[in-house]
Protein backbone atom coordinates (compact mmCIF):
# COMPACT_ATOMS: atom_id res chain seq x y z
CA UNK A 1 0.00 0.00 0.00
CA UNK A 2 1.68 3.20 -1.14
CA UNK A 3 -0.87 5.73 0.53
CA UNK A 4 -2.33 5.54 4.34
CA UNK A 5 -5.47 4.75 4.86
CA UNK A 6 -8.58 7.06 4.15
CA UNK A 7 -9.51 8.79 7.73
CA UNK A 8 -5.89 9.49 8.72
CA UNK A 9 -5.01 13.23 9.90
CA UNK A 10 -2.48 15.40 7.99
CA UNK A 11 0.31 14.60 10.69
CA UNK A 12 -1.22 10.84 10.60
CA UNK A 13 -0.16 10.92 6.98
CA UNK A 14 2.95 12.79 7.17
CA UNK A 15 3.98 9.98 9.78
CA UNK A 16 3.17 7.43 7.05
CA UNK A 17 5.51 8.75 5.06
CA UNK A 18 8.34 9.33 7.04
CA UNK A 19 7.79 5.53 8.59
CA UNK A 20 8.55 4.62 5.25
CA UNK A 21 11.38 6.47 4.23
CA UNK A 22 12.96 6.00 8.02
CA UNK A 23 13.16 9.43 8.72
CA UNK A 24 12.24 11.70 11.62
CA UNK A 25 9.07 13.37 11.81
CA UNK A 26 9.41 15.98 14.38
CA UNK A 27 5.97 17.87 15.89
CA UNK A 28 7.63 19.88 18.23
CA UNK A 29 6.96 23.71 18.80
CA UNK A 30 10.42 24.60 19.49
CA UNK A 31 9.58 26.37 23.09
CA UNK A 32 10.92 23.65 25.65
CA UNK A 33 8.56 24.75 28.09
CA UNK A 34 5.51 23.44 25.75
CA UNK A 35 7.76 20.68 24.22
CA UNK A 36 7.82 19.04 27.52
CA UNK A 37 5.85 15.95 27.78
CA UNK A 38 5.13 16.63 31.71
CA UNK A 39 4.17 20.21 31.18
CA UNK A 40 0.58 20.82 32.20
CA UNK A 41 0.05 22.25 28.57
CA UNK A 42 -2.80 21.06 26.01
CA UNK A 43 -1.07 19.29 22.77
CA UNK A 44 -3.30 19.72 19.93
CA UNK A 45 -4.81 17.94 17.04
CA UNK A 46 -2.25 19.49 14.85
CA UNK A 47 0.44 17.04 17.43
CA UNK A 48 -1.71 14.06 18.06
CA UNK A 49 -1.26 10.61 16.64
CA UNK A 50 -3.82 7.81 17.14
CA UNK A 51 -2.42 4.61 18.91
CA UNK A 52 -3.78 2.89 16.21
CA UNK A 53 -2.13 4.40 13.99
CA UNK A 54 1.37 3.62 15.38
CA UNK A 55 0.12 0.04 16.25
CA UNK A 56 -0.80 0.00 12.30
CA UNK A 57 2.45 0.77 11.22
CA UNK A 58 4.46 -1.50 13.43
CA UNK A 59 2.31 -4.28 13.55
CA UNK A 60 1.52 -4.22 9.40
CA UNK A 61 2.92 -1.06 7.90
CA UNK A 62 3.72 -0.29 4.42
CA UNK A 63 6.95 -1.57 2.88
CA UNK A 64 9.78 0.98 2.63
CA UNK A 65 10.64 2.86 -0.08
CA UNK A 66 12.97 1.60 -2.45
CA UNK A 67 16.65 2.03 -0.67
CA UNK A 68 15.35 2.80 2.61
CA UNK A 69 14.37 1.04 5.90
CA UNK A 70 10.93 1.53 7.20
CA UNK A 71 11.34 2.54 10.82
CA UNK A 72 9.32 4.46 13.36
CA UNK A 73 11.07 7.95 14.69
CA UNK A 74 8.60 10.09 15.98
CA UNK A 75 9.07 13.48 18.13
CA UNK A 76 6.85 15.29 20.26
CA UNK A 77 3.68 13.85 19.23
CA UNK A 78 0.51 13.56 21.36
CA UNK A 79 -0.83 9.86 21.07
CA UNK A 80 -4.20 9.50 21.95
CA UNK A 81 -5.62 5.97 22.92
CA UNK A 82 -3.87 2.74 24.25
CA UNK A 83 -0.86 1.39 22.18
CA UNK A 84 -1.46 -1.72 21.98
CA UNK A 85 1.33 -4.29 20.55
CA UNK A 86 0.76 -7.79 22.66
CA UNK A 87 1.56 -10.45 21.16
CA UNK A 88 2.25 -8.89 17.92
CA UNK A 89 5.96 -9.28 16.00
CA UNK A 90 7.51 -5.61 15.78
CA UNK A 91 10.55 -5.85 13.34
CA UNK A 92 11.24 -2.34 12.42
CA UNK A 93 13.16 0.30 14.52
CA UNK A 94 10.99 2.08 17.02
CA UNK A 95 12.36 5.40 18.69
CA UNK A 96 10.26 7.76 19.90
CA UNK A 97 11.49 11.40 21.63
CA UNK A 98 9.08 13.87 23.72
CA UNK A 99 5.96 12.07 23.43
CA UNK A 100 3.47 12.48 25.04
CA UNK A 101 1.05 9.08 25.57
CA UNK A 102 -2.72 10.04 26.86
CA UNK A 103 -2.96 6.03 28.30
CA UNK A 104 -0.60 3.02 28.86
CA UNK A 105 1.28 0.93 26.54
CA UNK A 106 0.61 -2.85 25.44
CA UNK A 107 3.48 -5.15 24.53
CA UNK A 108 3.16 -8.31 26.25
CA UNK A 109 4.00 -11.35 24.87
CA UNK A 110 5.39 -9.00 21.93
CA UNK A 111 8.30 -9.56 19.96
CA UNK A 112 10.67 -6.44 18.79
CA UNK A 113 13.95 -5.41 17.81
CA UNK A 114 15.08 -2.46 19.43
CA UNK A 115 12.73 -0.18 21.27
CA UNK A 116 14.23 3.22 22.51
CA UNK A 117 11.44 5.58 24.36
CA UNK A 118 13.43 8.71 25.05
CA UNK A 119 11.92 11.61 27.41
CA UNK A 120 8.19 10.06 27.00
CA UNK A 121 5.22 10.54 29.45
CA UNK A 122 3.77 7.56 29.58
CA UNK A 123 1.01 6.45 32.11
CA UNK A 124 1.93 3.00 32.49
CA UNK A 125 4.11 0.13 29.94
CA UNK A 126 2.55 -3.79 30.50
CA UNK A 127 5.55 -5.65 28.85
CA UNK A 128 5.58 -8.84 30.56
CA UNK A 129 7.14 -11.25 28.47
CA UNK A 130 8.63 -8.42 25.80
CA UNK A 131 11.33 -10.42 23.74
CA UNK A 132 13.89 -7.70 21.88
CA UNK A 133 16.38 -9.13 19.73
CA UNK A 134 18.08 -5.45 20.70
CA UNK A 135 18.12 -2.85 23.61
CA UNK A 136 15.19 -1.69 25.24
CA UNK A 137 15.75 1.68 26.31
CA UNK A 138 13.44 4.42 28.57
CA UNK A 139 15.76 7.00 30.05
CA UNK A 140 14.35 10.56 31.09
CA UNK A 141 10.68 8.57 30.82
CA UNK A 142 7.84 9.60 33.17
CA UNK A 143 5.81 6.62 34.28
CA UNK A 144 3.47 7.37 36.67
CA UNK A 145 2.06 4.17 36.89
CA UNK A 146 4.88 1.56 36.80
CA UNK A 147 6.42 -0.72 34.71
CA UNK A 148 6.08 -4.21 34.07
CA UNK A 149 9.21 -6.43 32.66
CA UNK A 150 8.01 -10.08 34.11
CA UNK A 151 9.63 -12.51 32.61
CA UNK A 152 10.82 -10.65 29.73
CA UNK A 153 13.95 -11.19 27.49
CA UNK A 154 15.47 -8.22 26.58
CA UNK A 155 18.40 -8.70 23.91
CA UNK A 156 21.46 -6.21 24.76
CA UNK A 157 20.83 -3.61 27.13
CA UNK A 158 17.80 -2.23 29.06
CA UNK A 159 18.23 1.52 30.10
CA UNK A 160 16.17 3.61 32.50
CA UNK A 161 18.30 6.43 33.85
CA UNK A 162 17.11 9.20 34.84
CA UNK A 163 13.75 7.92 34.89
CA UNK A 164 10.81 8.77 37.13
CA UNK A 165 8.52 5.64 37.35
CA UNK A 166 5.10 5.64 40.26
CA UNK A 167 3.92 2.80 41.46
CA UNK A 168 0.59 0.66 40.31
CA UNK A 169 -2.42 -0.13 42.53
CA UNK A 170 0.19 -2.97 44.48
CA UNK A 171 2.83 -0.16 44.82
CA UNK A 172 5.05 -1.69 42.81
CA UNK A 173 7.07 0.94 40.15
CA UNK A 174 9.01 -2.10 38.27
CA UNK A 175 8.01 -5.73 38.15
CA UNK A 176 10.26 -7.33 36.65
CA UNK A 177 10.88 -10.57 38.29
CA UNK A 178 12.39 -13.42 36.06
CA UNK A 179 14.10 -10.75 34.32
CA UNK A 180 16.78 -11.64 31.71
CA UNK A 181 19.37 -8.86 30.32
CA UNK A 182 21.88 -10.14 28.19
CA UNK A 183 23.80 -7.64 28.52
CA UNK A 184 23.73 -4.82 31.16
CA UNK A 185 21.04 -3.16 32.85
CA UNK A 186 21.34 0.81 33.65
CA UNK A 187 19.08 2.72 36.38
CA UNK A 188 21.21 5.49 37.17
CA UNK A 189 19.58 8.32 38.90
CA UNK A 190 15.92 7.70 38.39
CA UNK A 191 13.25 8.44 41.13
CA UNK A 192 11.03 5.27 41.87
CA UNK A 193 8.14 5.68 44.36
CA UNK A 194 7.24 1.64 45.05
CA UNK A 195 8.98 -1.63 44.99
CA UNK A 196 11.38 -2.36 42.71
CA UNK A 197 11.01 -6.43 41.92
CA UNK A 198 13.94 -8.09 40.07
CA UNK A 199 13.49 -11.69 41.66
CA UNK A 200 14.92 -14.30 40.16
CA UNK A 201 16.44 -11.86 37.22
CA UNK A 202 19.37 -12.22 35.31
CA UNK A 203 21.53 -10.06 34.00
CA UNK A 204 23.98 -10.69 31.50
CA UNK A 205 26.52 -7.76 32.01
CA UNK A 206 26.38 -4.92 35.11
CA UNK A 207 23.51 -3.73 36.93
CA UNK A 208 23.61 -0.02 37.97
CA UNK A 209 21.54 1.76 40.24
CA UNK A 210 23.93 4.74 40.44
CA UNK A 211 22.39 7.68 42.47
CA UNK A 212 18.99 6.08 42.16
CA UNK A 213 16.51 7.40 45.17
CA UNK A 214 13.78 4.48 45.66
CA UNK A 215 11.14 5.52 48.26
CA UNK A 216 8.70 2.58 49.71
CA UNK A 217 5.47 3.59 51.83
CA UNK A 218 6.51 2.38 55.52
CA UNK A 219 6.83 -1.29 56.49
CA UNK A 220 7.25 -2.56 52.76
CA UNK A 221 10.45 -2.62 50.60
CA UNK A 222 11.85 -0.49 47.80
CA UNK A 223 14.04 -3.06 46.32
CA UNK A 224 13.52 -6.97 45.92
CA UNK A 225 16.22 -8.71 44.31
CA UNK A 226 16.39 -12.06 46.01
CA UNK A 227 17.87 -14.91 43.59
CA UNK A 228 19.15 -12.07 41.32
CA UNK A 229 22.23 -13.19 39.40
CA UNK A 230 24.72 -10.75 38.05
CA UNK A 231 27.09 -11.79 35.84
CA UNK A 232 29.43 -8.96 36.48
CA UNK A 233 28.84 -6.09 39.32
CA UNK A 234 25.92 -4.50 41.07
CA UNK A 235 26.19 -0.58 41.81
CA UNK A 236 24.55 0.66 44.61
CA UNK A 237 26.81 3.99 45.05
CA UNK A 238 26.97 7.65 44.00
CA UNK A 239 26.69 8.77 40.89
CA UNK A 240 27.47 12.27 39.00
CA UNK A 241 24.57 15.01 39.59
CA UNK A 242 25.44 16.14 36.33
CA UNK A 243 26.11 13.20 34.53
CA UNK A 244 24.44 12.55 31.37
CA UNK A 245 25.59 16.54 30.32
CA UNK A 246 24.11 16.47 26.55
CA UNK A 247 21.61 13.73 27.14
CA UNK A 248 19.87 15.32 24.26
CA UNK A 249 22.61 13.59 22.11
CA UNK A 250 22.44 9.99 20.12
CA UNK A 251 23.11 7.15 22.74
CA UNK A 252 26.63 6.97 23.66
CA UNK A 253 26.94 6.14 27.46
CA UNK A 254 23.79 6.24 28.71
CA UNK A 255 22.31 9.05 26.22
CA UNK A 256 24.98 11.38 26.57
CA UNK A 257 28.56 12.16 28.12
CA UNK A 258 29.00 11.28 31.83
CA UNK A 259 30.47 14.62 33.66
CA UNK A 260 33.94 15.08 34.91
CA UNK A 261 35.61 13.80 38.10
CA UNK A 262 35.08 17.31 40.04
CA UNK A 263 31.36 17.24 39.46
CA UNK A 264 28.88 16.87 42.48
CA UNK A 265 28.09 13.80 43.02
CA UNK A 266 24.79 12.21 44.86
CA UNK A 267 24.57 8.88 46.66
CA UNK A 268 22.15 6.07 46.07
CA UNK A 269 19.55 6.47 48.33
CA UNK A 270 16.76 3.59 49.81
CA UNK A 271 13.89 4.69 51.80
CA UNK A 272 12.17 0.95 52.59
CA UNK A 273 13.84 -2.27 53.16
CA UNK A 274 16.61 -3.66 50.43
CA UNK A 275 16.33 -7.07 49.75
CA UNK A 276 19.57 -9.44 48.08
CA UNK A 277 19.32 -12.34 49.74
CA UNK A 278 20.50 -15.40 47.84
CA UNK A 279 21.99 -13.37 45.31
CA UNK A 280 24.87 -14.30 42.76
CA UNK A 281 27.38 -10.84 41.49
CA UNK A 282 30.41 -12.64 39.45
CA UNK A 283 32.52 -9.99 40.05
CA UNK A 284 31.63 -7.35 43.04
CA UNK A 285 28.79 -5.91 44.97
CA UNK A 286 29.71 -2.15 45.09
CA UNK A 287 27.66 -0.82 47.60
CA UNK A 288 29.08 2.48 47.82
CA UNK A 289 27.92 5.73 49.22
CA UNK A 290 24.80 4.97 49.61
CA UNK A 291 22.37 6.07 52.31
CA UNK A 292 19.43 3.61 53.81
CA UNK A 293 16.46 4.85 55.86
CA UNK A 294 14.90 1.58 57.50
CA UNK A 295 12.36 1.35 59.66
CA UNK A 296 12.74 -0.35 63.20
CA UNK A 297 11.30 -4.11 61.52
CA UNK A 298 13.84 -3.17 57.93
CA UNK A 299 16.71 -4.42 57.12
CA UNK A 300 19.50 -4.37 54.40
CA UNK A 301 19.61 -7.99 53.77
CA UNK A 302 22.28 -9.69 52.07
CA UNK A 303 21.91 -13.22 53.60
CA UNK A 304 23.26 -16.26 51.19
CA UNK A 305 24.85 -13.93 48.77
CA UNK A 306 27.72 -14.83 47.23
CA UNK A 307 30.07 -12.66 45.67
CA UNK A 308 33.81 -12.35 44.97
CA UNK A 309 34.10 -8.68 46.47
CA UNK A 310 31.66 -6.82 48.84
CA UNK A 311 32.00 -3.54 49.23
CA UNK A 312 30.60 -1.83 52.11
CA UNK A 313 30.94 1.86 52.49
CA UNK A 314 27.67 3.78 53.49
CA UNK A 315 27.61 7.62 53.83
CA UNK A 316 25.91 7.11 57.12
CA UNK A 317 25.25 4.54 59.30
CA UNK A 318 21.97 2.80 58.15
CA UNK A 319 18.59 3.01 60.72
CA UNK A 320 17.51 -0.49 60.16
CA UNK A 321 19.44 -3.38 60.64
CA UNK A 322 21.98 -5.02 58.75
CA UNK A 323 22.26 -9.00 57.85
CA UNK A 324 24.89 -10.85 56.15
CA UNK A 325 24.17 -14.17 57.60
CA UNK A 326 25.07 -17.09 55.57
CA UNK A 327 26.87 -14.53 53.06
CA UNK A 328 30.01 -16.18 50.98
CA UNK A 329 32.40 -13.25 50.31
CA UNK A 330 35.77 -13.16 49.06
CA UNK A 331 37.46 -9.68 49.73
CA UNK A 332 35.38 -7.60 52.42
CA UNK A 333 35.62 -3.86 52.10
CA UNK A 334 34.08 -1.83 54.43
CA UNK A 335 33.72 1.32 57.07
CA UNK A 336 32.77 2.20 60.42
CA UNK A 337 29.97 3.96 59.50
CA UNK A 338 28.44 0.83 57.52
CA UNK A 339 27.56 -1.19 60.41
CA UNK A 340 24.49 0.05 62.76
CA UNK A 341 25.31 -0.76 66.90
CA UNK A 342 22.77 -2.57 69.12
CA UNK A 343 22.59 -6.45 67.81
CA UNK A 344 21.32 -4.71 64.82
CA UNK A 345 23.92 -7.03 62.43
CA UNK A 346 23.20 -10.79 61.59
CA UNK A 347 26.75 -12.31 61.11
CA UNK A 348 25.43 -16.14 61.17
CA UNK A 349 27.47 -18.00 59.27
CA UNK A 350 28.72 -15.38 57.19
CA UNK A 351 32.29 -16.10 55.73
CA UNK A 352 34.94 -14.09 54.07
CA UNK A 353 38.73 -14.62 52.97
CA UNK A 354 40.37 -11.03 53.55
CA UNK A 355 39.29 -7.95 55.51
CA UNK A 356 40.33 -4.42 53.70
CA UNK A 357 38.52 -2.05 55.16
CA UNK A 358 38.66 1.16 52.87
CA UNK A 359 38.74 3.95 55.99
CA UNK A 360 40.65 3.61 59.40
CA UNK A 361 39.23 1.15 60.90
CA UNK A 362 41.59 -0.15 63.81
CA UNK A 363 41.30 -3.64 65.89
CA UNK A 364 40.24 -2.29 69.06
CA UNK A 365 37.38 -0.34 67.29
CA UNK A 366 36.29 -3.57 65.06
CA UNK A 367 36.62 -5.68 68.45
CA UNK A 368 34.39 -2.85 70.09
CA UNK A 369 31.88 -2.71 66.64
CA UNK A 370 31.61 -6.52 67.14
CA UNK A 371 30.91 -6.45 70.33
CA UNK A 372 27.99 -3.76 70.08
CA UNK A 373 26.51 -4.96 66.81
CA UNK A 374 25.62 -8.57 67.76
CA UNK A 375 23.44 -8.15 70.89
CA UNK A 376 23.31 -11.66 72.26
CA UNK A 377 27.19 -13.52 72.04
CA UNK A 378 27.81 -15.30 69.09
CA UNK A 379 31.04 -17.31 68.95
CA UNK A 380 31.55 -17.29 64.76
CA UNK A 381 32.18 -13.57 64.07
CA UNK A 382 34.98 -14.08 65.75
CA UNK A 383 36.43 -17.00 64.76
CA UNK A 384 35.89 -15.77 61.33
CA UNK A 385 37.51 -12.22 61.92
CA UNK A 386 40.65 -14.34 63.44
CA UNK A 387 40.87 -16.56 60.71
CA UNK A 388 41.25 -13.85 58.54
CA UNK A 389 43.44 -11.78 60.68
CA UNK A 390 45.97 -15.24 60.84
CA UNK A 391 45.39 -15.59 56.74
CA UNK A 392 47.20 -12.27 56.29
CA UNK A 393 49.81 -12.53 58.89
CA UNK A 394 48.61 -11.02 61.93
CA UNK A 395 48.54 -13.84 64.36
CA UNK A 396 49.06 -11.22 67.67
CA UNK A 397 45.58 -9.51 66.60
CA UNK A 398 44.35 -12.70 65.48
CA UNK A 399 44.69 -13.57 69.40
CA UNK A 400 43.51 -10.50 70.65
CA UNK A 401 40.38 -11.19 68.57
CA UNK A 402 39.99 -14.74 70.25
CA UNK A 403 40.54 -13.11 73.86
CA UNK A 404 37.95 -10.27 72.84
CA UNK A 405 35.68 -13.68 72.40
CA UNK A 406 36.34 -15.02 75.90
CA UNK A 407 35.68 -11.94 77.70
CA UNK A 408 31.87 -11.30 75.62
CA UNK A 409 31.73 -15.13 76.12
CA UNK A 410 32.29 -14.31 80.08
CA UNK A 411 30.13 -11.92 80.05
CA UNK A 412 27.14 -13.83 79.97
CA UNK A 413 28.13 -16.54 82.73
CA UNK A 414 27.13 -17.55 85.73
CA UNK A 415 29.00 -16.03 88.70
CA UNK A 416 31.72 -18.84 89.38
CA UNK A 417 32.07 -19.36 85.80
CA UNK A 418 32.99 -15.55 85.43
CA UNK A 419 34.99 -15.39 88.81
CA UNK A 420 36.62 -18.71 86.87
CA UNK A 421 36.90 -17.08 83.29
CA UNK A 422 38.51 -13.50 84.86
CA UNK A 423 40.92 -15.89 86.89
CA UNK A 424 42.04 -17.16 83.64
CA UNK A 425 42.17 -14.15 81.69
CA UNK A 426 44.27 -12.19 84.59
CA UNK A 427 46.40 -15.13 84.67
CA UNK A 428 47.10 -16.53 80.91
CA UNK A 429 44.55 -14.30 78.86
CA UNK A 430 42.63 -17.81 78.42
CA UNK A 431 45.57 -18.94 77.04
CA UNK A 432 46.48 -16.36 74.28
CA UNK A 433 48.82 -14.75 76.56
CA UNK A 434 50.78 -17.80 77.79
CA UNK A 435 53.46 -15.11 78.48
CA UNK A 436 51.80 -13.96 82.06
CA UNK A 437 52.04 -17.28 83.39
CA UNK A 438 55.82 -17.51 83.65
CA UNK A 439 55.95 -13.92 84.70
CA UNK A 440 53.12 -14.97 87.49
CA UNK A 441 55.47 -17.93 88.33
CA UNK A 442 58.24 -15.83 88.45
CA UNK A 443 56.51 -13.61 90.52
CA UNK A 444 55.15 -15.84 93.11
CA UNK A 445 58.74 -18.04 93.35
CA UNK A 446 60.17 -14.92 94.47
CA UNK A 447 58.32 -14.07 96.99
CA UNK A 448 57.90 -17.84 98.02
CA UNK A 449 62.19 -17.67 98.01
CA UNK A 450 62.00 -14.38 100.18
CA UNK A 451 59.76 -15.24 102.80
CA UNK A 452 61.29 -19.05 103.19
CA UNK A 453 64.71 -17.71 103.58
CA UNK A 454 63.77 -15.55 106.56
CA UNK A 455 61.34 -18.61 107.84
CA UNK A 456 63.19 -21.82 106.92
CA UNK A 457 60.76 -25.24 108.34
CA UNK A 458 62.39 -27.48 110.54
CA UNK A 459 63.07 -31.09 109.01
CA UNK A 460 61.18 -34.07 108.89
CA UNK A 461 64.11 -36.25 109.78
CA UNK A 462 66.79 -34.04 111.19
CA UNK A 463 69.63 -36.95 109.79
CA UNK A 464 67.43 -37.22 106.35
CA UNK A 465 67.43 -33.67 105.70
CA UNK A 466 68.66 -32.25 102.27
CA UNK A 467 70.99 -29.14 102.35
CA UNK A 468 68.71 -26.45 102.81
CA UNK A 469 67.66 -24.31 99.81
CA UNK A 470 64.78 -21.49 100.31
CA UNK A 471 64.33 -21.15 96.49
CA UNK A 472 64.65 -24.82 95.77
CA UNK A 473 61.86 -25.38 98.66
CA UNK A 474 59.73 -22.63 97.04
CA UNK A 475 60.06 -23.90 93.60
CA UNK A 476 59.52 -27.50 94.60
CA UNK A 477 55.94 -26.31 96.22
CA UNK A 478 54.94 -23.81 93.16
CA UNK A 479 55.58 -26.79 90.56
CA UNK A 480 52.82 -29.62 90.69
CA UNK A 481 54.04 -32.61 89.45
CA UNK A 482 57.27 -32.49 89.84
CA UNK A 483 59.52 -33.35 92.53
CA UNK A 484 63.31 -31.21 93.27
CA UNK A 485 63.79 -33.01 96.87
CA UNK A 486 62.62 -30.27 98.93
CA UNK A 487 58.84 -30.69 99.90
CA UNK A 488 58.48 -33.90 101.37
CA UNK A 489 61.92 -32.75 103.60
CA UNK A 490 60.56 -30.25 105.27
CA UNK A 491 57.27 -29.67 107.90
CA UNK A 492 56.48 -26.15 108.01
CA UNK A 493 54.48 -25.12 110.76
CA UNK A 494 51.98 -22.43 111.45
CA UNK A 495 52.20 -19.04 109.05
CA UNK A 496 54.84 -21.28 107.27
CA UNK A 497 52.44 -24.08 106.59
CA UNK A 498 49.99 -21.63 105.10
CA UNK A 499 52.21 -20.06 102.88
CA UNK A 500 53.66 -23.61 101.57
CA UNK A 501 49.91 -24.11 100.88
CA UNK A 502 49.17 -20.98 99.09
CA UNK A 503 51.53 -21.40 97.18
CA UNK A 504 50.77 -25.27 95.96
CA UNK A 505 47.35 -23.99 95.48
CA UNK A 506 48.55 -21.02 92.90
CA UNK A 507 50.87 -23.48 91.27
CA UNK A 508 47.76 -25.90 90.71
CA UNK A 509 45.68 -22.86 89.28
CA UNK A 510 48.44 -21.54 87.41
CA UNK A 511 49.09 -25.01 85.80
CA UNK A 512 45.59 -25.49 85.37
CA UNK A 513 44.42 -22.10 83.42
CA UNK A 514 47.51 -23.10 81.04
CA UNK A 515 46.55 -26.68 80.20
CA UNK A 516 42.87 -25.12 79.70
CA UNK A 517 44.66 -22.61 77.43
CA UNK A 518 47.17 -25.21 75.68
CA UNK A 519 43.90 -27.43 75.05
CA UNK A 520 42.17 -24.59 73.44
CA UNK A 521 44.64 -23.36 71.04
CA UNK A 522 45.36 -27.01 70.35
CA UNK A 523 41.62 -27.70 69.24
CA UNK A 524 41.90 -24.10 66.98
CA UNK A 525 44.69 -25.96 65.46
Amino acid sequence: MAQPPDGWSEPERRLWTAFRRGEVYDLRVGVPEEDDPASSGPWGPERTVRAEVLAHLLLGGPAAESGRVASLKLIGAYVSGDLDLAGGQVSAYVELRGCRFERKILMSECRAGTLRLIGCLVPRIEASRLATEGDLHLPRCVLTSGLRLTDARIGTDLLLNQAIIGGDRHDRAIAADGLTVSQDMEAELIRCTGEISLRSARIGGRLSLRGSSLRARPGRLCLNAARISVEHTLYLSRAWLGGWRSSLSDYGTGYGERAGADSRTVPFRARGGVRLDDGRFGNACLIDRAEFRLGADQELSLRRIQTPELRLCLSQTPTGRVSLSRARVGNLIDTPESWPGGGKVGLTGFTYESLRPAADFPLRRRIAWLDDALGDFRPEPYEQLAAVLRRDGLDEDAREVQLAKQRRRRAGLPLLGRLWGRLQDVTVGYGYRPARAALWMALLWALGAAYFAGHPPQPLKADEAPHWNAALYAMDLLLPLIDLGQDGAWKPAGADQWAAGALVLLGWVLATTVAAGATRLLRRG
